[in-house]
Order: structure tokens, then C-alpha cells, then sequence
């Protein structure tokens, strides 16, 4: 498995933070009466459009830019009439373009995202909002539960919600960070299957490294649906759920889940320069 180890993104120190800037910001209010997911005809019409165009031009692009290649699209085949009942996948987020390839894979369905607030209120938010960006409130209460409830609403009808569990974009990073608890809560509350996919990277060919500069090629792998455990204590469920997913997002990427550095669940954890240090001169993972 290749690792580009690259050092030229500014990694946060803790790994659910961003490195990105938002220079210019709309005045938009995340609050209780804030459509989180946008059902109306001329939203709808406006995102068939957009679709068009991704469909026409975008995806091709994109697996271009990415030199993306696809494995496990016969999971979606097999587990189809699970997913049409409403799923949670869970990637780790690692290029701006991965959401883009996850669409590209599961056309013709409408995928949603959880989107970090400052992308819809930057210059690109209403592009994020027409492929489906959920803006995540933050600090409101009230906001919260609306913004819960149109979650529910979506997987409830038949939605399929993507989660970066990892909380930020940390491009081409290799090893899979900590993740948060909200895709299993809501897995476990809504009793819906949480789909695990993975980024891996392969060696860029000559063309590409030389005269594009391009780091790594992507491959987007894609898992088998993961269930809460039942037989367990409902107080140990979701905990259980999540730990699991992380092992299988580690897998389909290509790494060991009892190598990876990182802890399974997010507890203020902070970064490990693995790319720098003795313990990273000295891995002996499988990429």
C-alpha cells in the first residue's frame, strides 16, 4: 500500500481540527428555523440541475484529478434494498474532491453530507448545499434538535447521510484519526446500518508526478453494512458500533486496525508525527 508522507499540509495539532481558511464568509444563521435539509421544489429543481452538470462534466473530472479507481461497488448491489431504507456512510476525509468520488460511486443515489459550518458560509456554500451539505450547528441548542430532527427525517425516508467521522479534511493522510460518536449515535438511534468506506492511494506514474505534481492516485473502497449490536447492552452500542466501523475503515484502506496509531474514538486527541518521528521511521504497517 503506497503512503505519500507528505509534510505539505499544516496538520493540526488536534486531529479533528481544520488547516483550511475561509477568507470570505456569508451572514447566515444556523439556527432552529434553518432548512438542514432543503425539501422544496425549487431547491429540488436546482439540484436536479447541478446533478446534471456533475453527471455531464464534474465526475469525469474528478476521476481524472484523482485518478480514481472504484472496488466494492457490488457491495451496493448486494446490499441494496438495506441502503434504500436509509444508511450512514462513514469515510475518512482526506482530498477536497473525495466527496465528489463517493457520489461518483453510488450514482444514481442523492447522497447528503455533514459539512463543516464555514463551507456553507464561504464563496463555494451554495454549491455545497445543491450536492447536499448539511451545515453542522454549533452552540445553539435549539438549532441542534431541528438540525437532529431533519437527520432523522432524511434516514427515516429512505436518505443516505455521509459522516466524516474523522471531523476535518487532512489531505493525503494516511493513518485513519480518532473518530467522533455523531454517525453511530445517530446510527443506533434511528436503528440504520452505517456503510464504511476508505481512501487508500496508489503510486502516481511519471506523467503524473513530474509535470502534474500530483501526490498520490486515489481508490475508493467500499465496505459491507455494519449493525448495531443488539445482543449487547443498549448502553454499550453505540460505542461498540463505532469502534467496529473504525477497524473496518482501517481495513478497506489498507491498514491493520491494531497498528494504526491512533485510537478507534475521539478524546481530544492530538496529532503524532508519525511522518517524523522514530515511530514513523521505524512503522511496519502494511502500506
Amino acid at each position: 500500500m503506497f503512503d505519500p508522507k507528505t509534510n505539505k499540509f499544516p496538520y493540526p495539532n488536534q486531529t479533528d481540527k481544520h488547516y483550511l481558511v475561509i477568507k470570505k464568509e456569508k451572514k447566515i444563521v444556523f439556527d432552529k428555523d434553518y432548512p438542514y435539509v432543503d425539501k422544496t421544489k425549487s431547491f429540488r429543481f436546482r439540484q436536479s440541475l447541478v446533478r446534471i452538470v456533475l453527471f455531464c462534466v464534474v465526475f469525469l473530472f474528478a476521476r481524472i484529478r484523482l485518478g480514481l479507481k472504484i472496488r466494492g461497488k457490488e457491495n451496493l448491489k448486494t446490499y441494496k434494498d438495506v441502503i434504500k431504507k436509509g444508511v450512514i456512510s462513514v469515510s475518512n476525509h482526506v482530498h477536497m474532491f473525495d466527496y465528489i468520488a463517493i457520489m461518483l460511486a453510488i450514482k444514481p443515489m442523492r447522497p447528503y453530507v455533514l459539512s463543516w459550518k464555514y463551507n456553507i458560509t464561504g464563496p463555494s456554500g451554495k454549491l455545497v448545499r445543491l450536492v447536499g451539505g448539511i451545515p453542522i450547528p454549533e452552540d445553539n441548542v435549539s438549532a441542534t434538535i431541528s438540525y437532529y430532527k431533519s437527520l432523522v427525517n432524511l434516514l427515516d425516508s429512505g436518505g443516505w447521510l455521509h459522516v466524516y467521522a474523522e471531523g476535518s479534511m487532512w489531505e493525503y493522510y494516511q493513518p485513519i484519526r480518532p473518530f467522533k460518536r455523531g454517525a453511530s449515535y445517530l446510527a443506533c438511534k434511528c436503528d440504520k446500518p452505517i456503510l464504511p468506506l476508505a481512501f487508500s492511494y496508489r503510486k502516481p506514474g511519471f506523467i503524473r508526478r513530474k509535470i502534474f505534481g500530483q501526490i498520490a492516485c486515489f481508490t475508493l473502497n467500499i465496505g459491507t453494512p455494519q449493525y448495531k449490536d443488539d445482543s449487547l447492552p443498549v448502553a454499550n452500542q453505540e460505542q461498540e458500533l463505532l469502534e467496529r466501523v473504525h477497524d473496518e475503515v482501517c481495513k478497506l484502506a489498507g491498514i491493520k486496525p491494531e497498528e494504526n496509531i491512533y485510537p478507534k474514538i475521539f478524546n481530544n486527541t492530538q496529532r503524532i508525527d508519525y511522518y517524523t518521528t522514530e515511530y514513523g521511521k521505524n512503522y511496519k504497517g502494511s502500506w
